[in-house]
């Protein structure tokens, strides 16, 4: 770990046993104002709470913290049977500190009494990060584990992220996430490099290069084509029409429609220059970068991405959206049956979302043109691969495009690969829904279709009357295989409760909403009651209504909680639903914590 000197004042990269603290007298230094946390491995942070006890700030990669302030849930809840996560989250505190706060990637901040700028460096770890420095006329970089001695790495196995499976770079996503970052790095011109392990490097070019090398070469051992990681850096967008560009980076696919006066827009922005997927779901698997925001500047002459559009709320596609507003102030734009889902994450029982609420700046009607610049953008309703979904229509140096998120594959050839209809039940797929998308592309005659997993397409008659056919073939299909008499949907639930997900205090309420399904053709009384913890109270005690037939309504309650509960996590709350004649049962659950 090393020691800032500012007079008689220190900010201290890392902190290892805390054994610092017992010699700053060596180092002429009263006052330890800041610890900055390069990652969460339990070498640089065992003795953290040394500092915390001292009074000293703490702080701590974002992505990392819950690995660090939270780490006793995370000990609680690590999966450890039939353990396919190769990642070592594990190297963690064995106990939680509590911290300051997160440094602001990719920005310069003042850290007591020092200036400083954090870069965001996976590799050794999905989070780490590094911290630029002047001093004496010189750029100091402290790297963490990135880049060991004269060109080397501390550990090897820190870099594999995922068990090797069939993907050709699966286990060496670190590996390459290394070689992308020194790449990063090089390009703040630092004089030295102060890694965690090992003596300082005082010619960096020369240990990245011969790092590089070797690990280029042990990702060609495993490809039929050599890696590129200058293409793949340097040059992330490919032209679809010289307005509308793809990268080919993310994941998802995320577009730029560039205007003429110097700003861009983004349909999507999920995990930018992304070497693969860590192994598990924590928030420390998923890192969103912004490195293909440099390319528009430098390539392609954009000042600013001002608007950022989700196609639908899920994970890849909005990861990156909250980190743009803070380092680049853009906006996000949302239609208005996506706003909800990404301002209140925890409302909603639904899969692929992201961690934090994402701040929506202005909420897009369904079915109406929105202009933005040069352009009129249509938004429109894509239920399908989500009910949480929408297409974009617009024109770009003339051609009708259409993005349409995950909605289909895109990959259709007649007779030798059939099309994917992206259907996936928990995220509220409806039965019809396919063949109503088929009908609006009819409508909309889109000559380009562009999409988030596939390559873009010219679109066709043939293309647009084979989505129809297949979306009506699914949904007799579906038909055909599910109850007549009771019908819940594709679904298959009679009700759902919102939030979700809530916290509670002891003695405190909470309102919860029923959403309900009549099943029957008929319009229905039905009737529904809380499940709850011992001793919690619902008001009133049962709800009775009349739904129409095939029809939904929403029925609510107050829950109270006893006074002197003890902090208990996620306790159940279920929905126990009747209509006409028969009983459901408990349809739907939520989870209430007690803190």
């Amino acid at each position: 770990m090393y020691v800032i000197r500012y007079g008689r004042q220190a900010v201290l990269v890392d902190f290892g046993s805390g054994d610092v603290l017992d010699h700053l007298a060596d180092f002429d230094v009263d006052e330890v104002t800041d610890v900055l946390v390069t990652h969460h491995h339990r070498d640089q942070v065992q003795g953290l709470a040394r500092a915390g006890a001292a009074g000293i700030r703490i702080w701590v990669p974002p992505v990392e913290r819950d690995l660090i302030d939270r780490v006793d849930e995370h000990w609680r809840t690590r999966p450890l049977d039939n353990d396919y996560s190769v990642r070592e989250d594990r190297f963690s505190l064995l106990r939680q500190v509590a911290v300051t706060g997160t440094v602001a990637e990719y920005r310069t901040a003042r850290y007591g009494p020092a200036l400083v700028h954090t870069l965001p460096l996976p590799g050794h770890t999905t989070g780490s990060v590094g911290y630029l420095v002047e001093s004496g006329g010189r750029r100091l970089a402290f790297t963490g584990d990135l880049i060991h001695g004269e060109g080397r790495v501390w550990s090897m196995a820190a870099t594999q992220w995922a068990y090797t499976g069939h993907h050709e770079h699966a286990g060496l996503e670190g590996a390459a996430a290394t070689v992308l970052s020194c790449m990063q790095l090089l390009d703040h011109r630092p004089d030295v490099l102060l890694p965690s392990h090992g003596e300082p490097v005082t010619d960096p070019p020369r240990a990245v290069a011969r790092l590089s090398a070797r690990l280029k070469e042990l990702m060609d051992s495993r490809s039929r084509t050599p890696w590129d990681p200058e293409s793949m850096l340097r040059r992330p967008w490919r032209e679809v029409t010289p307005h509308l560009l793809r990268n080919t980076t993310s994941m998802a696919y995320s577009y730029a429609l560039l205007s003429d006066h110097g700003t861009a827009l983004l349909l999507d922005f999920g995990y930018d220059l992304c070497t693969g997927l860590a192994s598990g779901q924590d928030r420390a698997s998923r890192r969103p970068l912004l490195a293909s925001i440099e390319a528009l500047r430098r390539d392609h002459g954009i000042e600013r991405v001002e608007v950022a559009v989700p196609t639908h709320y899920h994970d890849d596609h909005v990861a990156g959206f909250n980190l743009l507003r803070e380092v680049h102030g853009t906006d996000v734009w949302a239609p208005s049956h996506i706003a909800p889902v990404l301002r209140e994450p925890e409302r909603w029982d639904l899969p692929c979302l992201w961690y934090d609420p994402i701040p929506v700046q202005r909420e897009l009607p369904l079915n109406a043109p929105v202009r933005w610049r040069e352009y009129e953008i249509g938004v429109h309703d894509l239920p399908g691969h989500t009910l949480y979904a929408a297409a974009y229509s617009f024109v770009a140096d003339g051609r009708r495009v259409i993005a349409t998120g995950d909605q289909q594959s895109t990959a259709w050839e007649p007779g030798i690969q059939p099309d994917l209809l992206n259907f996936q039940y928990r995220n509220r797929f409806r039965i019809d829904d396919f063949t109503r998308s088929a009908e609006l592309y009819r409508e909309l005659r889109p000559e380009l279709m562009i999409s988030g997993h596939w390559r873009p397409r010219e679109v066709t008659d043939a293309y647009l009357d084979m989505l129809l056919e297949e979306g009506q073939r699914l949904a007799r299909l579906h038909r055909e295989l599910l109850p007549r008499d009771v019908d819940f949907g594709a679904e298959g639930v009679g009700a759902r409760i919102a939030p979700y997900r809530a916290v509670v205090a002891a003695g405190g309420k909470l309102r919860l909403e029923v959403e309900i399904r009549n099943p029957f053709p008929r319009r229905e009384a039905a009737e529904v009651r809380l499940a709850l913890p011992e001793g919690w109270i619902a008001e009133p005690d049962v709800v009775r209504t009349e739904v129409g037939g095939h029809r939904e309504a929403v029925v609510g309650f107050v829950v109270r909680v006893p006074g002197g509960v003890a902090r208990a996590e996620r306790q159940r709350v279920a929905a126990d639903l009747t209509v006409g004649p028969m009983r459901f049962g408990q349809q739907a659950e939520a989870l209430v914590s007690v803190r």
